[in-house]
């Protein structure tokens, strides 16, 4: 890519979600497609009940993700 302002910025916080800054398409394990902009918090512990996004529930359960 030559521009970077296109490019999507990902980071993984440590015990907490995946950040995703940018525009970017989504699938659901239903086929859902939606398309996202500005920023969003994907979930890595697996427990949200809002997936595939969080929900702040990786704080209740202390979740750390594994080496």
């Amino acid at each position: 890519m030559d521009n970077k302002e296109n490019l999507i910025s990902i980071k993984e916080v440590p015990g907490g979600p995946y950040i995703i800054k940018g525009e970017f398409k989504i699938t659901t394990k239903d086929g859902l497609e939606t398309i996202l902009q500005g920023t969003n918090a994907l979930c890595r512990c697996g427990h949200s009940k809002n997936k595939p996004f969080c929900d702040g529930t990786h704080g209740k359960i202390h979740f750390e993700k594994e080496e």
